[in-house]
């Protein structure tokens, strides 16, 4: 199964949205959705139920959330943060193409990835 994304509130920029698109990858908004203004537990809950990786630059929230999950026995279909807004959406194309070409989508289960690993500086 390849890699379908979820991108939250924070990602969803018609930019990045669509060069993703244009690379291939299934990518689904939290405003497609008909998600926006969802909690991030929600958010994350709405995306493993079907089966898609969060995407998202909340880096704290989502890493607690994560954090608190795995503490509890919990899944999730797995999360990629990108620390840093700065990232050009080439760079984070890219960095997401590179994820694609190495994982599966199984292999995020109950993972907290972070971009910034596969984005060439």
């Amino acid at each position: 199964m390849s890699l379908r994304l979820y991108l939250d509130e924070d990602a969803m920029r018609a930019a990045l949205v669509t060069a993703l698109r244009n690379s291939g990858v299934d990518v689904m908004t939290a405003a497609e959705a008909n998600r926006l203004g969802d909690a991030d537990e929600q958010h994350l809950r709405w995306a493993t139920e079907q089966q898609r990786v969060l995407y998202s630059f909340n880096v704290k929230d989502f890493s607690r959330i994560h954090n608190a999950l795995i503490a509890q026995e919990g899944a999730h279909a797995g999360i990629i943060v990108v620390t840093r807004q700065g990232f050009s959406i080439g760079a984070q194309v890219q960095g997401v193409l590179k994820l694609m070409a190495e994982k599966l989508a199984t292999d995020f289960r109950n993972q907290l990835v972070y971009l910034s690993n596969y984005i060439a500086t």
